[in-house]
Formats: structure tokens, C-alpha cells, sequence
């Protein structure tokens, strides 16, 4: 079987294709990434000379280079990460959001459907199997109070152009399904952290900060909370979904971990004062700076339904995978 993976040099992205060939030893993937800013494919390093991983330089936006490469490689799995995702860059320039996370998706679902089926409803031969799964942030729910959580019923209302984006593209993948009969499956996920993500990220950006003894900027008074999510347990919740998840379905995963921005800046503070003291404890350079525009206040998931119909859990909690996370960007910045 050979898989399409988009996205792949990114944080998530790269994290789910070392899992994903280390857990399938038959699969091959073909990792098709447009190396923006966030790709980075020194994340993939290790994958060097094996001959199930081929990476392929593009944009999800070029049709002629997906059917070229649907009818090379004949693709039968489609593993959408791409997408631009980092929402003050969404304030300030809207536009290519709406080009990657809408116009792209739209195009890799059209080729897809397009190679694997000849008509609504109706498999060419040997792609009766052929999925496509597009991966989606919680964001889309829009924002919580104090207290509930998203399901998967939750209606959708985005505040931002980022999140309004991967909203317009999970109704897009929903549509093939029922319009067409393609076999599509989408997760929701929240916040994910560990190893690989982009430096602009708010954990990356707490330790680099601190380790070089700058002020680490939080925004606003630092109450609004997110539902962290250790990046490979995000894997494992992908890769059942992708081979189990009922198709047309949506599966929210999240980690149950609810902490504040203050509470995170506070925590990774105390693990750097056992990691690398100081004179002065790290929490000494936390800054508090002006808000974001449509800041949510608090997103949190109810992951029953991947748990209860797919059997899924998270293997870490915030405070083991923090201190992970925190050990593998002090070798990163070879602090």
C-alpha cells in the first residue's frame, strides 16, 4: 500500500510518518511537502536510505503534480496534513490561508476522487479500500467557557481566518462523502507539543526564551487554557482512525490535559531550574504582552468516542511529556 502524506516535514507530520513506518512495515510513503517556513526536513533525518519514504517537493494547490503522482506511485491512502496553521500569521496575512487549507484541500480530495473511483459511489477496481483522512484542529468549535467540552457534535464557529479555513475544509471533505461516496474519515485534535515543533509555538518559544535569558511573552493575564496533547500519542489516535475509523466520521483526540499559558511558562520554568540552574529561577523573565485579536479563551475536547469505539488513550500526561519535550529542545539549542 502507498500512502500520500502531506504535510510531512512539518511538526505533526513528520512525528506521524517515523511512527507510522516504524508500526507498518509494508507501507510506503510518498511525503509531499511545499517547505514553507514550517517544514523542516532535517525532522526526517533519520528516515535516510529507507526505501518505503520518498520525499517529494510541491504544493497540494498544483493538480498536475498530484494526478502525476497518484498514477506513479498508485495511491491508495491519503494523509492530509498540509495546511497553514499558526494564527497570528492567519491576522496578519489571511490570504494564503485561504489558498492551502481551502483551495488545497479541495484540490487533493478532487485528484483523489478523481483516481480512486469512477463514478459517486462507485470504486475503480482495486481502490474499494482507497481512504482519505484529513486532519483538523479543535479550533474549529470555536471557544469554550469555564466549564464543558468539545464533541464531535459541537457546532462549528471560528474566530479566526486560521480557523475559519480548516473549518470551510473539513465541510469540504464532509461534502465528498456525501455527495460522492468517497471514503473519507476526519480528526480534530488539540494543542499538540513534543518534539519537532516550530520554534514560533508557544512551548518552543518558553524554553527558547528562557535558556537564552530573554523575556518570555505571554499573552494577556495567561488564563485562557488549551488541552495539550503529546504529538505521538496524536499518531497513534491518527493511524487507528485511519485504519479503523467509520467512514464519513469525525473523531475528536485530545490529550485531557487542560493547563493555562501562565501555568505551562510556570512549569517549564521549574523543570529548567532542576535542568539548568541559575542564580535567578527562570519564572523571573515571564512577561505578560497585549492580547491577540479573537484570542479563544479555552478549547477542551471529549475524546469518549475515539476511546470507547476505537479503543484509543493517551499515553502521556502534560507532566511526563514536558519533560520530554523540554529535554529534546535543550539538545535542539544545545543548551
Amino acid at each position: 500500500m502507498t500512502i500520500l502524506v502531506t504535510g510531512g516535514a512539518g511538526f505533526i507530520g513528520s512525528n506521524f510518518i517515523i511512527y507510522f513506518l516504524k508500526n507498518h512495515t509494508t507501507v510506503r510513503i510518498i511525503n509531499l511537502d511545499k517547505l514553507t517556513y514550517a517544514g523542516e526536513l532535517s525532522n526526517l533525518s533519520e528516515l535516510e536510505g529507507n526505501n518505503r519514504y520518498t520525499f517529494v517537493k510541491g504544493d497540494i494547490c498544483d493538480t498536475a503534480l498530484l494526478n502525476q503522482l497518484f498514477k506513479k506511485y498508485s495511491i491508495s491512502g491519503v494523509i492530509h496534513f498540509a495546511a497553514e496553521s499558526h494564527v497570528d500569521n492567519s491576522i496578519e496575512n489571511p490570504n494564503t490561508f485561504i489558498r492551502t487549507n481551502i483551495n488545497g484541500t479541495f484540490n487533493l480530495l478532487n485528484v483523489s476522487k478523481n483516481f480512486w473511483m469512477k463514478a459517486p459511489f462507485i470504486f475503480n477496481k482495486g481502490m474499494e479500500h482507497a481512504r482519505f483522512h484529513h486532519i483538523s484542529t479543535d479550533e474549529v468549535y470555536g471557544s469554550l467557557g469555564k466549564k464543558g467540552l468539545f464533541t464531535e457534535q459541537t457546532p462549528y464557529a471560528p474566530n479566526s481566518p486560521y480557523s475559519a479555513s480548516k473549518a470551510s475544509s473539513d465541510f469540504i471533505v464532509r461534502s465528498y462523502y456525501h455527495t460522492y461516496g468517497m471514503n473519507v474519515v476526519t480528526t480534530n485534535c488539540s494543542n499538540n507539543y513534543g518534539p519537532k515543533q516550530h520554534d514560533e509555538k508557544l512551548i518552543p518559544t518558553i524554553i527558547r526564551k528562557a535558556i537564552n535569558n530573554e523575556k518570555i511573552p505571554i499573552y494577556g493575564d495567561g488564563k485562557n487554557v488549551r488541552d495539550w496533547l503529546y504529538v505521538e500519542d496524536h499518531c497513534a489516535g491518527i493511524d487507528l482512525v485511519f485504519h479503523k475509523g467509520k467512514s464519513g466520521e469525525t473523531y475528536n483526540i485530545g490529550g485531557k490535559n487542560e493547563r493555562n499559558n501562565l501555568y505551562i511558562a510556570n512549569k517549564i520554568c521549574d523543570i529548567l531550574d532542576k535542568l539548568k540552574p541559575k542564580t535567578v529561577p527562570y519564572a523571573e523573565q515571564i512577561t505578560f504582552v497585549q492580547d491577540r485579536p479573537g484570542h479563544d479563551y479555552r478549547y477542551a475536547i471529549d475524546a469518549n468516542k475515539i476511546e470507547n469505539e476505537l479503543g484509543w488513550e493517551a499515553n502521556e500526561n502534560f507532566e511526563t511529556g514536558i519533560i520530554k519535550t523540554v529535554n529534546w529542545y535543550l539538545k535542539k539549542y544545545k543548551k
